[in-house]
C-alpha cells in the first residue's frame, strides 16, 4: 500500500482552483495510478478532514518542439477533492435508550501547501 505523501504529489494554485478551495474543492495532482478511494484516504489522512467526493481528470502529455528537437510534455492525473465544509453533529440511540451526541473532529479546510493564504 502506497503511503499518503506518495499518492497526493502537489498542489494546483491558479485562479479557478483558488475560487474553488473557498467552496472546499481542492485540486491536486496525484499518482497516475492512484484510485479515488486511496485519495479519499490519503487526503484525509494527510489533512485531518472529511472528503464528501473525489474526481479525478487524466491528461496526456502534449507534443513539444525547440527547433529541430521534439519531445513530450509529461502526462498526468488532476484529483479535485471535495471537503465538509460545516460538519453536523452525529445523533444516536445507545441500547439503554439515551440518545448520545458527537461532535465531529476534523478540520473545515486545508492550510497546507499554501491554501487558504
Amino acid at each position: 500500500m502506497k503511503s499518503a505523501q506518495d499518492i497526493i504529489l502537489k498542489p494546483i494554485i491558479s485562479e479557478r482552483s483558488a475560487a474553488e478551495s473557498m467552496n472546499g474543492r481542492y485540486t491536486f495532482v496525484v499518482a497516475k495510478d492512484a484510485t479515488k478511494p486511496e485519495i479519499r484516504r490519503a487526503a484525509e489522512e494527510l489533512f485531518d478532514v472529511k472528503v464528501i467526493a473525489v474526481n479525478t481528470q487524466n491528461y496526456r502529455g502534449k507534443k513539444k518542439r525547440m527547433g529541430v528537437h521534439v519531445g513530450n510534455t509529461s502526462s498526468f492525473k488532476k484529483a479535485i477533492v471535495t471537503i465538509d465544509m460545516d460538519p453536523q453533529d452525529e445523533t444516536y440511540q445507545t441500547k439503554d435508550g439515551k440518545t448520545v451526541t458527537t461532535g465531529r473532529k476534523y478540520k473545515t479546510s486545508i492550510e497546507a501547501f499554501g491554501f487558504g493564504q
